[in-house]
């Protein structure tokens, strides 16, 4: 399938008029912009990892490599999600700029006409080329941009479909514990996704109170107890109580089930008052729905790391092409 998108987009490529390019629609991804990419190098710095920044292509090989040598580690999961968050978003243009998560310099989306219209765009303007008889499209790049819109909303539409049927699950789990892993840090919480049921709720700062005063390290990924010293960081296990199931606003919260050796770790003292945490505590208008902020800096594309000129690029298994 990769072959065959590759192979439409280099032959369309090379016909010209009057000496320039015909428009085609193709599915471009950029490299990495280094202001995402170099917070996440100093976080897997202190797990032993470094990165060559000279070429996009070394870049590529020190990601590959770093995905290899965390095989079976405990950082494992965190360093595989927050590197795919540093990739660029796919998008359909008329300019041309390669596809650096694959590692090809033409790439197009042509095997799927049935289901995305980029792709019958693709055979009208190959069947013309066949034909010889092309007909520039003035306004191909505006169907280029709407299309890319359109992907965008219906991955959003996506995942607020799946985020209702968790919560519409999971309602009928109140009050069960279960183990789950941190899948997101913010300010005012944290994210646990449950391991059996793969459904993410929000653990609030504010449930953590009685125990301690929480700080959000935003450069480490994790909250931080002033006095106990105790960290909820991404990738961390722990186990949940499941305390509300909102189905209007797609929300579920979760609470931190404390182990008695746990709790013999936070020290003794005054409890903090809930008006008083400090930059633990949730912000004015800050989220706090059931699932992570996505914003479109953290979105990875559709295809952008299924593989990479030195090969297929591990982190791309769990997104589309």
């Amino acid at each position: 399938m990769l072959l065959a998108n590759r192979t439409v987009a280099e032959t369309v490529g090379k016909i010209e008029i009057d000496k320039k390019p015909i428009p085609f629609p193709y599915r471009v991804h950029d490299t990495p912009d280094k202001e995402k990419l170099l917070p996440f190098i100093d976080f897997a710095k202190k797990y032993g990892h470094t990165f060559d920044l000279k070429t996009p292509q070394s870049i590529a090989s020190s990601f590959n490599k770093m995905l290899q040598d965390v095989k079976g580690k405990p950082e494992q999961h965190v360093l595989e999600q927050l590197g795919i968050r540093t990739m660029a978003k796919a998008i359909y243009t008329t300019e041309n700029i390669g596809h650096y998560g694959l590692g090809f310099e033409h790439y197009c989306h042509f095997t799927s006409p049935i289901r995305r219209y980029p792709d019958v765009l693709v055979h009208r303007i190959l069947q013309e080329c066949l034909d010889k008889k092309i007909k520039i499209d003035k306004e191909l790049e505006a169907k280029c941009r709407h299309s890319s819109e359109r992907e965008r909303a219906a991955m959003d539409s996506e995942r607020a479909s799946n985020k209702y049927k968790q919560v519409e699950y999971m309602q009928g789990f109140l009050g069960d514990e279960f183990e789950g892993v941190i899948s997101g840090v913010a300010a005012f919480g944290f994210w646990v996704e449950t391991i059996e049921h793969k459904c993410e709720g929000l653990v609030s700062i504010n449930s953590l109170l009685e125990y301690d005063d929480f700080r959000h390290i935003e450069t480490d990924y994790c909250l931080v107890g002033r006095r106990s010293g105790r960290t909820f960081r991404m990738g961390d296990k722990l186990t949940i109580k499941v305390v509300a199931a909102n189905l209007t606003k797609r929300q579920l919260d979760y609470e931190w089930v404390i182990t008695a050796a746990e709790k013999a770790d936070f020290p003794a003292g005054p409890r903090p008052e809930l008006g008083i945490a400090g930059d633990g505590a949730r912000k004015p208008g800050a989220s706090r729905s059931g699932g992570r902020p996505h914003s479109g800096g953290n979105q990875r594309s559709g295809d952008s790391h299924r593989k990479t000129d030195a090969g297929r690029n591990k982190s791309a298994s769990k997104k589309k092409r």
